[in-house]
């Protein structure tokens, strides 16, 4: 990016970097991109749960073709086994046994998704929050050791989940004087609560100083993200050298043109203006 005058943080950073990560950590060849990407982008669609029936089948068979193409990928590091977690997987036997082929599929297409997915949204959401409050963006420039906090109340401010609509109550559980009955659906509106003012002294201003900012960014308990520690790291690296190595940023279109998603919240593109200084 250095030298130019304008880029779009989605396409040419925030989407690249976490992409890049998740395959070389699970070993899926990064020039595949381009392949999996139409799969995943007919996963992701299909987690709005007001999706038409047809549509519904047409998410279902891209997570078929996905776990189909993870499928022989397994079996690719089962033949030549490298240093990545497909390989760990194909290979050792662990203390309970080695995973059924259904296992490493489904959580391969599990890690392949979210370990992207959220992440470019993350970093999108933060990119555009700094450049609306440029003194915080000047903060982060100054001292990079905020970006740990500063992350946190991101989270809390402009999580990338904003709903989850697949959750069945296990037992009669009651909520504010309500009853909601043993096996009903539920939707956890996470970004809702993030805000909510009995937990979050002025929930929506973002305040990276904030104390006690437990926020349900990366969800909770059991459900609690497993790969929450890389997002944060990644998020904190990007917004670090975006800040650092941008000269005089600014936002070409605000409000950007967000993603089709009530579940995923992220611009589709965020195009800044501002040229990229060269890396000291």
């Amino acid at each position: 990016l250095v030298g130019g005058e304008q880029f779009d943080v989605v396409d040419d950073f925030a989407y690249p970097l976490p992409v890049a990560v998740i395959c070389q950590l699970l070993g899926v060849p990064r020039e595949d991109e381009p392949r999996f990407r139409v799969m995943v982008d007919g996963v992701i669609a299909g987690l709005n749960p007001a999706l038409p029936v047809e549509d519904r089948r047409a998410a279902q068979h891209s997570r078929f073709e996905l776990g189909q193409y993870l499928a022989e990928l397994v079996e690719h590091h089962r033949r030549h086994p490298g240093e990545d977690m497909l390989s760990a997987w194909a290979t050792d036997e662990g203390p309970e046994g080695r995973m059924s082929l259904v296992e490493m599929i489904t959580n391969a297409v599990l890690l392949l998704i979210a370990g992207h997915e959220t992440t470019v949204n993350l970093i999108t959401n933060g990119m555009l929050t700094l450049l609306r409050q440029p003194e915080e963006l000047r903060r982060l420039r100054d001292d990079p050791s905020i970006a740990p906090a500063l992350v946190e109340e991101l989270l809390r401010y402009e999580p990338p989940v904003h709903m989850l609509p697949q959750r069945t109550t296990l037992i009669d559980l009651e909520v504010a004087g309500a009853v909601i009955p043993k096996g009903a659906p539920v939707w956890l509106m996470l970004a809702s609560g993030n805000r909510d003012p009995k937990r979050f002294a002025d929930p929506d201003r973002f305040d990276p100083a904030r104390a006690d900012n437990q926020h349900l960014g990366f969800g909770f308990g059991v459900h609690a993200c497993f790969g929450a520690p890389l997002a944060r790291l990644e998020t904190q690296v990007a917004l670090t050298e975006l800040a650092r190595r941008l000269g005089d940023p600014e936002l070409v279109q605000d409000p950007p043109p967000y993603r089709a998603s009530p579940v995923l919240r992220g611009p589709r593109h965020l195009n800044i203006r501002g040229g990229v200084l060269a890396s000291t």
